[in-house]
């Protein structure tokens, strides 16, 4: 979706990301809890306006409860956890401790259809239907052993499956004096849990894990994991034949109902350091979200998100009471790196760029 109209988009959405940021979580839990009662885990209404779901909260740590396991019912996983949380502890967080829930997305830039899994993201998104989406954390291929992107499609279906190891990982074991089984049967030392979903692509699944854990890190030989619960909630519902288009968007933008643009920021995968510049990407990507003149946009929030990401929802659209750039800073606005994001009108435009700021 393009951004609502310039009047609404600068004016009241820019009133509403200062009155948000005053906003406390409590008061935010609150409105979002409804929504999560309403519905299954890991289900959200599809937006009328706009292309964000969800909200963020906060939790309080129980007695003998790590981040993991508030993650896990909470729908999040292990990096998602820990990034919006770098100062608690995964392992013992403190009991009392105000712990955030960051379950506020931004819907791929993919067709609404099928399956949709984000690399960087460590997350998939489900169109089960029409008006709602699912979205839960999944582990991906660890470096080295990168999940392919690509689309394909779900084949065949199977309960308590059993495994085979591959050969490159039984003679490792082999090597380390710890020769593997050709087959593991089912049970509680198998790695695809109790459900498993093929695809089309040979070798990789969506399967379950019997370490729920490692669920929101990429842990996996390239196939996709994830909670056993949420699984176990996709055999039952998900078709054989359904689509499943694999990304990798380490960067998103969308416009909120309010007519604020957002954007969030995922770190790269390791494998697609410098196939590209993340800043140029990030400047692309930002102009195709305006169909209109482009808004005032905050340039050095831009650059931060880019630069230091954690999943976090931020607006990029300047505030109405901030302050005055200075005469040097609008001179290098009119004829530097942030000219009015018209990369995409003038692609001379990039050379320049990467002559004079790269």
């Amino acid at each position: 979706m393009k951004n609502p109209t310039l009047a609404m988009r600068i004016g009241l959405g820019a009133a509403l990301l200062g009155l948000a940021t005053l906003l406390t979580f409590p008061a935010i839990a609150e409105e979002d809890a409804e929504e999560r009662d309403s519905l299954p885990r890991g289900h959200y209404h599809m937006p009328d306006e706009g292309n964000v779901i969800g909200g963020i909260y906060t939790v309080t740590v129980e007695e003998g409860e790590t981040l993991l396991d508030i993650g896990r019912r909470h729908n999040v996983g292990y990096e998602g956890m820990r990034m919006a949380n770098p100062e608690v502890s995964v392992w013992a967080p403190r009991p009392g401790t105000e712990v955030i829930i960051p379950a506020q997305y931004i819907l791929p830039d993919a067709p609404r259809e099928g399956i949709v899994v984000n690399l960087s993201e460590l997350r998939l998104y489900y169109y089960s239907r029409p008006g709602i989406v699912e979205t839960y954390p999944i582990s991906i291929g660890r470096d080295g052993y990168a999940t392919p992107v690509g689309v394909t499609r779900t084949t065949v279906k199977v309960k308590d499956p059993h495994w085979s190891p591959p050969r490159s990982m039984r003679e490792e074991a082999a090597a380390r004096g710890e020769p593997a089984p050709a087959i593991v049967p089912p049970g509680p030392d198998n790695p695809l849990g109790r459900h498993a979903i093929l695809l089309g692509l040979p070798s990789y699944l969506i399967h379950g894990t019997n370490r729920p854990d490692g669920v929101g890190m990429r842990a996996s030989r390239g196939c996709i994991r994830m909670f056993p619960e949420d699984i176990e909630s996709l055999y039952e519902r998900v078709p054989s034949g359904t689509q499943v288009n694999i990304i990798d968007q380490p960067f998103k933008v969308a416009w909120s109902a309010d007519g604020v643009l957002y954007a969030q920021s995922f770190p790269q995968l390791e494998e697609n350091l410098g196939t590209f510049e993340p800043i140029l990407n990030a400047m692309e990507i930002v102009a195709g979200a305006f169909d209109e003149e482009p808004a005032p946009i905050d340039y050095a929030q831009l650059r931060q998100v880019v630069e230091q990401p954690d999943g976090r929802l931020v607006s990029l659209l300047q505030v109405a009471d901030e302050e005055p750039a200075s005469e040097g800073h609008e001179e290098a606005l009119d004829g530097g790196l942030f000219s009015e994001l018209e990369i995409t009108q003038k692609p001379e435009l990039f050379s320049e760029l990467e002559v004079s700021h790269l």
